[in-house]
């Protein structure tokens, strides 16, 4: 039975055709200032193929199943890749809540995309974990400040042991004109200052898929291939990234386990502001074939 304005375990949120177009991929590479030439020329699948993340924020497309816009935070991702997209494709992207739980004041929706080749074929499947204000204190409530990171609580570091191999991309400078490339066209607290302050932040927040697909461009310039198909992320988005900031992504292999031909290896990841504030923390992996 259909449960009416409810977001619940199981609700479908319909699918979106979407077009592989080089104008698509030239705005994601503007937006997280990635111009690996696979993108643009020849790659190892023959043809241009599609940034692996270049769909970072398809779930948020249609916002229906949001139990409220003031203060929500993206808190956590997982992504599985399995075969890429490449230029001039058609693909389909659908939408279903796959689980809801509570943490503390706030209220947890996982919505899960997965995306299909025009036969059929699954390529890649996202999970994104929004956490929701379970109630808003007063109008001029500020969901998080510039200062909340710099409490013992937000303070996240890397566990020692094993280092297999050290993984680092680019530091990024996040531009006001980066956050309107990645999270544009429309206005939102992720690339306005006042969309920001209406919604309880001080200043511009800049959307948690940026920084995930930093890690992205870090793990496909390690694994290449190994990467596109059979790569995994799961991470925690622990700080916000405020416009203007330095952020890098970082990784550590850890250990590897044999999936049949191939060897899997696990790293530990992270983005890290200029102070060494973590703002993503988590895992991913990749093939080395």
């Amino acid at each position: 039975m259909e449960r009416e304005n409810e977001v619940y375990v199981g609700r479908f949120y319909g699918e979106r055709v979407r077009s592989i177009t080089p104008d698509l991929v030239q705005t994601y590479s503007e937006g997280v200032e990635d111009f690996n030439p696979w993108y643009f020329g020849e790659s190892p699948f023959g043809p241009a193929v599609a940034p692996a993340l270049l769909l970072h924020s398809e779930v948020y497309k249609d916002l229906s199943w949001y139990l409220s816009v003031f203060g929500n935070l993206h808190a956590r991702q997982e992504w599985e890749l399995f075969h890429p997209m490449m230029l001039g494709d058609e693909v389909i992207a659908r939408s279903q809540i796959i689980d809801r739980y509570t943490k503390r004041d706030r209220a947890y929706v996982v919505n899960e995309v997965s995306t299909f080749s025009g036969d059929g074929r699954l390529l890649n499947r996202g999970r994104t974990h929004q956490s929701f204000l379970k109630k808003r204190s007063s109008e001029a409530q500020v969901v998080v400040d510039k200062d909340r990171e710099k409490r013992a609580d937000r303070k996240f570091e890397v566990e020692d042991g094993e280092v297999l191999e050290e993984l680092q991309a680019p530091a990024k400078f996040v531009s006001i004109e980066m956050c309107q490339k990645f999270s544009g066209p429309q206005k939102s607290y992720h690339n306005d200052v006042e969309a920001a302050r209406a919604l309880g932040f001080p200043d511009i927040v800049v959307q948690g898929m940026m920084a995930l697909c930093f890690i992205s461009e870090m793990m496909t310039n390690r694994f290449g291939i190994g990467w596109y198909q059979g790569g995994k992320m799961n991470v925690n988005l622990v700080n916000v990234v405020w416009q203007s900031e330095t952020i890098t992504a970082r990784g550590l292999a850890r250990s590897t386990s044999l999936e049949g031909s191939a060897s899997r290896v696990h790293v530990d990841v992270w983005c890290e502001k200029e102070d060494g504030t973590k703002v993503v923390v988590g895992s991913a992996s990749g093939l080395d074939l």
